[in-house]
């Protein structure tokens, strides 16, 4: 499972050599003071909206990689188990959000220290 990290001045998403393949995409990173929220989400995979440019997807069951909706640019690592998840938006940078499945979204929003 992706794993959502604060590394320094910046916000790193580690994600498993899997989900580099579904997602077309390696880890990611973005500096702290372009992130604008970070939101615990009960049902992760219905947030994911917007056309697949590149990554994997089934609808209801998983969203992996570049999702495109009007001015939005989301990078999603979504499993339907466990259906929660995080959101993390930006103020600028190559995506507008990210957004990962984890277990307890609570916790890992006090990890990051956000």
């Amino acid at each position: 499972m992706a794993e959502l990290i604060r590394d320094g001045d910046a916000l790193a998403l580690k994600l498993t050599t899997l989900e580099k393949m579904e997602g077309v995409h390696g880890d990611l990173r973005a500096p702290l003071d372009s992130v604008t929220a970070v939101t615990a989400l009960d049902d992760a995979i219905h947030e994911v909206r917007g056309w697949k440019m590149p990554g994997s997807r089934i609808p209801g069951v998983f969203a992996m990689g570049t999702f495109i909706s009007g001015q939005d640019r989301v990078f999603a690592i979504v499993h339907h188990r466990p259906g929660s998840g995080v959101k993390v938006s930006f103020r600028s940078g190559e995506y507008t959000a990210w957004i990962v499945s984890a277990e307890d979204p609570k916790a890992l929003i006090a990890t990051l220290g956000m």
